[in-house]
């Protein structure tokens, strides 16, 4: 079996101690349209910049079904995520004015059949298709703009 060739750049993470790292998972969902290769891009609550759907954990599920269904509440995508990590990337997840969170998170593949139109956080977020390429200039975390502008879904097909 080959292996998916990832192509990570080291994580810059700022904590004091290791068990404030928290770990979430999240879903690159993508489409071909034509022959063209699409990314969706969520825009987070807050801020309302763009983002890729994630989340923490979920009990009971792999991390790639934790992927999905961050990828169904924020995004409303039907579809088959991957069990295959592309790549991480850290951010710091603000908590409250004074308090914040490092994270590390783990991506995962998603290709969406179908956006529904009714899905838990439709009123809290955009959406919107990109080139790889246009999408990672959008994300603001430097791994995560590699782990998009390199994403080529032929390569999945490889490795399954």
């Amino acid at each position: 079996m080959n292996a998916f060739p990832i192509k990570q750049l080291p994580i810059r993470v700022r904590t004091h101690d290791k068990t404030d790292m928290r770990t979430q998972f999240a879903a690159l969902c993508y489409r071909i349209n034509g022959d063209k290769v699409q990314v969706l891009l969520v825009t987070s609550r807050r801020s309302k910049r763009w983002i890729v759907p994630k989340g923490w954990p979920g009990t009971g599920l792999t991390p790639a079904r934790s992927a999905m269904r961050e990828a169904w509440e924020e995004a409303g995508v039907e579809g088959r995520a991957w069990d295959m990590c592309l790549g991480l990337y850290s951010y710091t997840k603000v908590i409250s004015p004074t308090q914040a969170m490092p994270c590390a998170v783990m991506v995962y593949p998603v290709h969406v059949r179908r956006l529904a139109s009714d899905y838990p956080e439709r009123n809290q977020r955009r959406r919107k298709w990109f080139s790889p390429r246009k999408a990672s200039k959008r994300v603001g975390e430097p791994e995560l703009q590699r782990i998009l502008r390199d994403f080529d879904p032929r390569l999945l097909r490889a490795v399954s």
